[in-house]
């Protein structure tokens, strides 16, 4: 009787050490992460005095700052992102988002009832919160039904990617929460 106990308790140290190496590894990981956000607001129709109270100010670009009335409410955020990328154009870069089929309907219906205003976009790329500002105001010019959304943002390229490398892990656990829905949800 006395040598199960013994294999038990030696199962039992093994299992909680087991446990423990994981926790502190998973836990290490968690941090490693990139941290990110991205809000894209609709700029408010002036002559729409009905819910002044959910109007808030975007101040965009930091060389010569421009201010817009938003909706305070995002249209979209990085919980409808599945794919972040920066592409390079003359004379710079832009960014590349990809939105989920939610997402992508929100944007097509959003620029084809607003042509002429615009797409106020904010990103946040680290924990601090300098890591963070409007990046752009985005003249919508036409309806965007790919579900894709492409503009110059007013930061530097290692910002770019910090913020393209946390959009995209947030991605990653969007799209592992999608597969593991069920049907019925």
């Amino acid at each position: 009787m006395k040598v199960c106990m013994r294999q038990f308790n030696v199962y039992f140290a093994l299992a909680a050490l087991v446990l423990l190496c994981g926790c502190k590894t998973a836990s290490h990981n968690q941090n490693d992460k990139a941290a990110a956000a991205l809000r894209v607001h609709l700029e408010f129709d002036a002559g729409d005095t009905t819910g002044l109270d959910t109007i808030g100010t975007a101040t965009v670009l930091r060389d010569n700052p421009v201010e817009y009335k938003i909706l305070n409410e995002p249209a979209l955020t990085e919980a409808n992102v599945i794919g972040a990328r920066i592409i390079n154009t003359p004379g710079g870069f832009a960014l590349e988002i990809r939105f989920d089929e939610a997402g992508g309907y929100i944007l097509e219906q959003d620029t084809a009832a607003n042509p002429g205003k615009h797409l106020l976009i904010f990103g946040q790329w680290g924990d601090k919160k300098t890591d963070g500002r409007w990046l752009a105001a985005q003249i919508i010019t036409h309806r965007i039904a790919n579900g894709v959304l492409a503009f110059t943002p007013d930061m530097s390229l290692d910002e770019a990617e910090k913020l393209v490398d946390g959009l995209n892990e947030i991605a990653k656990d969007n799209i592992d929460q999608q597969l593991h829905q069920s049907p019925s949800q």
